[in-house]
């Protein structure tokens, strides 16, 4: 996808307002952390790696304008708690404004962070196309995109990689109630790019894999756990018990920033809790009576047990995950030493 969804030019953050999407293209701009923390907040950039890199350039405002980094940093962590990546990005901006002689070099690390993204996106997309046979039917759940990212995407980036290949899949996009960003954002996407896809609701999922017509399942994460369970958009765990239940693969696509090994299991994960307007209405459209109670968690999260392979920038992770996970994140750190 051509279209620049997260700019940092003349001290400024830009955005492209996914609340907007698909019908009409607007950007932001943000020049302060308050400003970035709205935006991360109310979904104008959202998506686990892109909220972790608006993160990153909000930190680097605070720097421009002499804010306390550990004032600015508490304001952006308080966003939204469920994505790993989020605090990963604060936590290494804080390392470098607080040893770095200014705030050019919090602007450069920000601009490293983004461009470090889209190199691991690429390269998840790489070996996660190589497990997706010519003729594939996929399907993906809310938008693990460029949009998502600071571009190509995690399983949406395997797609893409796969069809540049010269494979012909086609895509199953679940709308993903309560906010669509299946329906708006990676139907969006894919129609941009011309790959094949259909839209089908979220209780329809089931159906189409007991007639045969999806032969993978791949999601992105929030946050995965140091056993392999992972949090992901509310949905995503009946999706992966259906795709056990027919046999379906169900590969999980993150960069290894979004791992957390500091909890043992999913059980600690904290899982957002928005309002539940969001699930009363459509658009600003009321689709309930407006004064039932509704419940509105963000993600929920898929036991280990559930998923077939995580694919990350470092390689294909299978079971058991939880020596998988720590040998493939403690050979990427040798790595990078000697880099």
């Amino acid at each position: 996808m051509n279209i620049q969804h997260i700019q940092f030019k003349e001290n400024q953050l830009v955005l492209l307002d996914q609340r907007k999407l698909p019908l009409a293209v607007e950007y932001i701009t943000c020049t302060t952390p308050e400003e970035v923390a709205e935006a991360i907040r109310t979904l104008a950039v959202r998506g686990a790696p892109a909220i972790g890199i608006a993160a990153a350039y909000g930190m680097a405002l605070g720097a421009l304008l002499g804010r306390d980094p550990r004032e600015v940093a508490a304001l952006l962590g308080s966003t939204r708690p469920t994505a790993v990546n989020l605090f990963w990005a604060i936590e290494r901006m804080l390392s470098v404004i607080e040893t770095s002689a200014g705030a050019e070099a919090a602007v450069r690390e920000a601009a490293r962070i983004h461009q470090e993204d889209i190199a691991m996106n690429e390269r998840i997309g790489a070996f996660g196309a190589s497990l997706l046979e010519d003729g594939t039917a996929v399907l993906t759940h809310c938008n693990a995109g460029a949009l998502a990212t600071g571009g190509h995407g995690t399983a949406l980036g395997v797609i893409r990689t796969a069809v540049r290949s010269g494979k012909h899949l086609t895509v199953f996009i679940d709308e993903t109630r309560p906010l669509l960003q299946g329906a708006r954002l990676t139907a969006w996407e894919l129609q941009t790019e011309n790959i094949p896809c259909y839209l089908i609701t979220d209780s329809m999922a089931g159906y189409f894999m007991k007639q045969g017509q999806i032969e993978a399942v791949i999601v992105g994460a929030d946050r995965i756990a140091a056993n392999g369970d992972t949090a992901n958009k509310i949905g995503t765990y009946s999706l992966a018990v259906l795709a056990k239940e027919h046999g379906i693969p169900f590969y999980v696509a993150a960069p290894s920033n979004s791992f957390d090994l500091s909890l043992g299991s999913g059980d600690h994960i904290v899982i957002e809790e928005r309002n539940g307007a969001e699930v009363r209405e459509i658009a600003g459209v009321a689709t309930a009576p407006p004064q039932v109670p509704a419940k509105n968690p963000a993600f929920d999260v898929t036991p280990a047990s559930y998923i077939t392979a995580i694919i990350s920038e470092m390689g294909v992770i299978r079971p058991p995950y939880e020596e998988n996970i720590k040998l493939t994140l403690s050979g990427a750190k040798e790595r990078m030493r000697h880099a």
